[in-house]
């Protein structure tokens, strides 16, 4: 008996490396669709993201007797308006930002340049530096290098800008289309979706879907919710301490914010950077600014709004995102957490199924 097992797990296992080897010699087949993939991934990633934050807003306008289409088309007419009106008053204060720091660029390598001197005068980093960990010419050749090179990086070649330029239409685009529909026929996915299950499992089908939309509603929902406070806050933060832009420094900070752990300590280093590049108390005060969000965040926020919702490990967590972060960079470490959380949910359900549907099987055997 283990004999046979043994022999039919070995077959197995030739059988799926046999595909894999077969698939790498014949991967120009699969080229076409990679591309298609990849170029359609985006879009529904986002209209997905979407479709979880704007489908409660549907339902609430719904229930004022209004059709779904119609219900859907007023949300859009409000979102563009919030965008139209929030672009005015936001964006030339950021475009005024960014253009203020690519103006200044020369005299912040300065700056960097004479900070890196002084700090090598000290008895400490001379020390660190002679333990031969990284040379201090390389640490000041690489932040000038930085700083130098960013007007030619945002001011890169034709090419480059007209491909993101079309990659971004391409976006605006398709979109608002792809989000219509799973607005308008998202609510029936699960009904469809059972319907490839037996009949006695049918109730339990619809538990599944419905666990999986709670737990990815929570979660995207919560971190929108987290991430747009924790921006705020910082925003206003950065503007009590006069640093440098607040605004910008904010946006990012609530961007990376959706990144668990990792995400704050990223969206924090521009802050620091800037205040620093001021002096060594406003870059403690910026510090100081995220400690404060974030203890707000830990400690009220996140678990009032998303609490456990996930119930992983923070270990687990920790491992998704270095993971996912050498594999797929910012966007992967987005994603890490609620795949897992999905995929886990997917796998406890299907092992539930399984054993109902033995159990289901052994009844009727007893019952004859």
């Amino acid at each position: 008996m283990i004999k046979s097992k043994v022999h039919f797990w070995t077959l197995q296992l030739l059988f799926i490396l046999l595909i894999v080897y077969v698939g790498s010699k014949v991967s120009f087949l699969f080229q076409p669709i990679i591309v298609f993939g990849s170029t359609l991934f985006l879009p529904i990633l986002i209209a997905g993201i979407l479709f979880f934050i704007f489908n409660p807003i549907v339902k609430l306008i719904e229930k004022g007797r209004v059709p779904r289409t119609v219900a859907i088309l007023i949300l859009y007419l409000l979102f563009i308006s919030l965008i139209i009106t929030l672009g005015s008053i936001v964006g030339p204060i950021v475009s005024e930002q960014i253009a203020d720091f690519i103006k200044n660029a020369p005299r912040y390598a300065r700056v960097i340049q004479q900070f890196v001197n002084d700090l090598s005068t000290q008895s400490w980093f001379t020390w660190v530096m002679t333990q031969e960990y990284v040379s201090i010419n390389e640490i000041e050749d690489r932040f000038l290098t930085f700083v130098q090179t960013i007007p030619d990086n945002i001011t890169a070649s034709l090419a480059q800008v007209l491909g993101v330029v079309t990659n971004i239409t391409l976006i605006i685009i398709t979109v608002p289309f792809i989000l219509f529909y799973m607005l308008k026929d998202g609510h029936r996915f699960s009904e469809t979706a059972i319907k490839f299950f037996p009949t006695s499992l049918r109730n339990e089908g619809l538990v599944i879907f419905k666990d999986l939309y709670d737990t990815l509603s929570t979660y995207i929902q919560g971190q929108v919710i987290v991430s747009l406070v924790v921006g705020t806050g910082c925003f206003i933060g950065y503007l009590i301490i006069d640093l440098k832009y607040a605004l910008v420094l904010g946006i990012i900070i609530a961007i990376t914010n959706i990144i668990p752990y990792v995400g704050p300590f990223i969206g924090a280093a521009p802050a620091i950077i800037v205040g620093l590049l001021d002096s060594p108390g406003k870059a403690a005060l910026a510090a100081i600014v995220v400690l404060i969000v974030q203890q707000i965040d830990g400690n009220l926020l996140s678990p009032l709004i998303i609490g456990k919702r996930l119930n992983t490990h923070p270990l687990t967590i920790i491992l998704l995102l270095i993971g996912a972060g050498s594999f797929g960079g910012i966007i992967g470490m987005i994603l890490a957490v609620p795949t897992y959380a999905v995929l886990k949910a997917v796998i406890l359900h299907v092992v539930r199924l399984i054993k109902l549907q033995r159990k289901y099987k052994e009844e009727i055997i007893t019952s004859k």
